[in-house]
C-alpha cells in the first residue's frame, strides 16, 4: 500500500526521483513536521538530500537508513533550526558535504549557494533560486519536474515573512521567480503536503499576499497611519488563533515597511 501524507519516519515516494522523509516535529509553525527530501536518479545508489531536518536522532537514523549513508550532497533551504539542526548528526554518520546560502551551515565545502547556480550531483541537476522573504538566506531548488520551495511556499497555509524592511518586496520578487518556473512542475515544500502542480499553489500565494497587503492598508486607513503592529494584527488576523499572532506580527511589520516606503 502506498503511503500518504503524513507518514512519520517512513520514506514516501512522490515523484520519479524524489521521496520524502517526514520528521516527527509537528507544531503550529512546522505544520505536520519538516519534510526532508531525498532525490535519487534512476539506476543510482547515491542521492541528494534537501533539508536534513531537526536535531532528532530518530530522524537522522531514518535518513541514514533510507539512503544507505550514500549522500553525495546535502542542501539547505534556509537557516531555521528545524531544517538545520540535524546537519552535524548526519555529517557525523555519513560524511556528506553540506551546502547552504548561510555560511554557518557549510560542511565540507567553502562555497555558499548562489542564485542561478546549477548543481550536478548523484546524476541529478538542480538549479538554485534565491527566494528571500521568509528569511534572507531562503533558497529554492528546481529540477526538471519539481520545485523544492522550502518555507517560501508551504503545502498548506501561508508562510511568515521576516519583519525587516524590504522583506515583502523581496518575497514578491521571489514569488515571481517561482511562478516563472512553476508550469509543469510539482510543488515539494518543506512543510505540509506536496502538490502535483506548483502553478496554482504559487498563484494562490501571490493572490493571498496581495489581499493581506490590501487588508493592512485598509486597517491603516481606519486606525490611523501611526497604528501599531499589534493593533493591525488584531484587526487583520482577528479570525486567526491568537497563539499565531506573534508570527503574524512579523509579516505585518514587513507589510507596513513596504507600504510606508512606497509613500516616501
Amino acid at each position: 500500500m502506498s503511503l500518504t501524507h503524513p507518514a512519520y519516519g517512513r520514506l514516501r515516494a512522490v515523484a520519479p526521483t524524489a521521496s520524502v522523509l517526514l520528521a516527527n516535529n509537528p507544531s503550529q509553525m512546522t505544520l505536520q513536521g519538516t519534510n526532508t527530501w531525498i532525490l535519487r536518479a534512476p539506476g543510482r545508489s547515491d542521492c541528494v538530500v534537501i533539508d536534513p531536518g531537526p536535531q532528532d536522532p530518530e530522524h537522522t537514523a531514518a535518513l541514514v537508513r533510507e539512503t544507505g549513508g550514500e549522500i553525495a550532497l546535502a542542501l539547505v533551504t534556509h537557516h531555521h533550526f528545524d531544517h538545520t539542526g540535524g546537519i552535524d548528526g548526519l555529517v557525523a554518520e555519513t560524511g556528506t558535504p553540506v551546502r547552504a546560502m548561510h555560511p554557518a551551515h557549510l560542511r565540507g565545502s567553502a562555497l555558499p549557494l548562489a542564485d542561478g547556480e546549477v548543481i550536478d550531483a548523484a546524476g541529478l541537476r538542480l538549479t538554485v533560486l534565491a527566494t528571500p522573504g521568509h528569511t534572507t538566506d531562503s533558497v529554492s531548488f528546481v529540477t526538471d519536474d519539481a520545485v523544492f520551495t522550502g518555507d517560501t511556499v508551504l503545502g498548506s497555509g501561508t508562510t511568515v515573512l521576516e519583519s525587516r524592511d524590504g522583506a515583502l518586496g523581496d518575497y514578491l520578487a521571489s514569488m515571481d521567480k517561482l511562478a516563472a518556473v512553476a508550469p509543469g512542475r510539482r510543488l515539494l515544500p518543506a512543510h505540509g503536503p506536496d502538490h502535483p502542480d506548483a502553478e496554482p499553489v504559487i498563484a494562490y500565494y501571490i493572490q493571498h499576499r496581495r489581499e493581506r497587503l490590501a487588508q493592512v492598508r485598509a486597517a491603516l486607513a481606519e486606525l490611523g497611519a501611526d497604528a501599531g503592529t499589534m493593533e493591525i494584527v488584531a484587526k487583520v488576523y482577528a479570525d486567526v488563533d491568537r497563539s499565531l499572532w506573534p508570527a503574524a506580527a512579523s509579516s505585518v511589520q514587513a507589510q507596513l515597511a513596504y507600504l510606508r516606503a512606497a509613500e516616501n
